[in-house]
């Protein structure tokens, strides 16, 4: 049985603290090492960290700047953005990095995963799908931050990524609700959980509590990400990092 886990997720776009709405419009919210030193004191689960702009551009992964915020972190660290190849995923790993996440190579070159499972264990490698619906409904994976339509259907991607490729967790990260702020894709993850055993932690939509509550018990996530409801706080989005308190989370936590 897997722990579950309620996990913030930090965006990154040009070393600084960003929010989004459905991937787009990135708004400067704040220092990322110093939301990392307030969700240390607050006891965090564990962290995300996406840098949103390094495969999009090309870019090698920012090794000074992922340093920087290991140092910072004393939780578990989920890292990903620009990875490519074995020799990045070691040397993110040897800067203190727990976890790495993999979106556009784990399609471009699938291989990829099944090597960095064999190597460093599979409980590490984490394959992040975003996921937008079509006109239809069908959920399509996108990669690039959204700019690349895959026109590949998100839960056979997720099927293959854990009977063919050894994944991990995965990440099921909606693009359409990404923001919002309006609860969970929760018919899709059900679908996923549904298919996989693998530990699928969802990701877009958080607006309450109570949003990270069904999304574990309604469609069995064993993990819940979040990047705005623990960034922003009131109707007015006022920037303030927060995070439940253990009882709290013992409460979204006890099975209903």
């Amino acid at each position: 049985m897997y722990q579950q886990r309620i996990i913030p997720c930090l965006l990154i776009h040009k070393q600084g603290l960003v929010k989004t709405i459905k991937f787009k419009n990135p708004v400067y919210v704040g220092d990322p090492l110093n939301a990392i030193r307030l969700f240390n004191e607050k006891e965090v689960d564990e962290l995300i960290v996406l840098d949103i702009d390094a495969s999009r551009e090309n870019k090698e992964p920012n090794y000074n700047f992922i340093e920087d915020i290991a140092s910072e972190c004393f939780m578990p660290l989920c890292y990903g953005g620009g990875i490519k190849t074995i020799d990045q995923i070691r040397k993110i790993f040897s800067l203190g990095v727990e976890k790495v996440s993999l979106s556009s190579a784990a399609l471009e070159n699938p291989k990829l995963i099944i090597e960095a499972s064999k190597i460093f264990g599979k409980q590490s490698i984490v394959v992040v799908i975003d996921v937008k619906k079509s006109i239809l409904g069908k959920p399509l994976v996108y990669t690039y931050n959204g700019t690349k339509n895959n026109k590949k259907d998100a839960v056979v991607w997720a099927k293959e990524a854990q009977d063919l490729l050894g994944a991990g967790e995965i990440v099921i990260n909606s693009i359409d609700q990404d923001g919002m702020m309006k609860g969970y894709d929760i018919e899709l993850i059900s679908k996923i959980t549904k298919q996989i055993d693998t530990p699928v932690i969802a990701l877009g939509g958080a607006g309450s509590l109570n949003d990270i509550k069904d999304v574990i018990h309604k469609a069995d996530a064993s993990a819940a990400a979040a990047g705005s409801l623990f960034v922003f706080t009131g109707i007015h989005k006022a920037v303030l990092i927060n995070y439940p308190k253990r009882k709290e989370i013992e409460a979204i936590l006890e099975p209903v």
